[in-house]
């Protein structure tokens, strides 16, 4: 039996919908663990078919570190303007920013880079997330590190 503490707690940790937490829940006979490691294979699946749909509205966004001399600025797209004014969609492209002023990676790595907040996740995953979460395809466009 699942309860609604372990159902809240999931969500609360993957931001998932309650009826998807229930169902992962379930499938891992009530294993948290297991029940996490479901909703990331279910939201590759996702991310996967939302991939084909075209992310054509977003945001640009900007970090300029304390001492001046690193910034970052990105564009990052997905499919609809009310997701782009989402504190999720704006929260993602700062932490992607982050990312891209302390790691300085080359325009065809930034997805395959560990997330410097929790490196058992890459960026991908991290966006693969947040493509669950919203609903959307969201793809970054380009970005660009400035350092003195």
């Amino acid at each position: 039996m699942i309860s609604i503490k372990q159902i809240k707690q999931l969500r609360g940790e993957t931001g998932v919908s309650v009826s998807e937490c229930k169902k992962a829940l379930e499938e891992a006979k009530g294993d948290f663990e297991k029940a996490k490691d479901v909703l990331r294979k279910w939201g590759r699946e996702l991310a996967g078919k939302k991939a084909k749909r075209k992310a054509c509205l977003g945001i640009v966004d900007s970090y300029i570190h304390p001492d001046k001399r690193i910034g970052a600025i990105i564009e990052l797209r997905c499919e609809t303007d009310f997701v782009a004014k989402s504190d999720d969609f704006k929260n993602l492209a700062h932490e992607l920013c982050l990312q891209i002023a302390a790691v300085d990676p080359e325009d065809n790595s930034l997805m395959s880079h560990p997330w410097i907040k929790d490196e058992t996740k890459t960026i991908k995953d991290l966006i693969n997330e947040h493509i669950v979460k919203l609903g959307e395809n969201i793809t970054v466009k380009r970005f660009t590190r400035y350092e003195i």
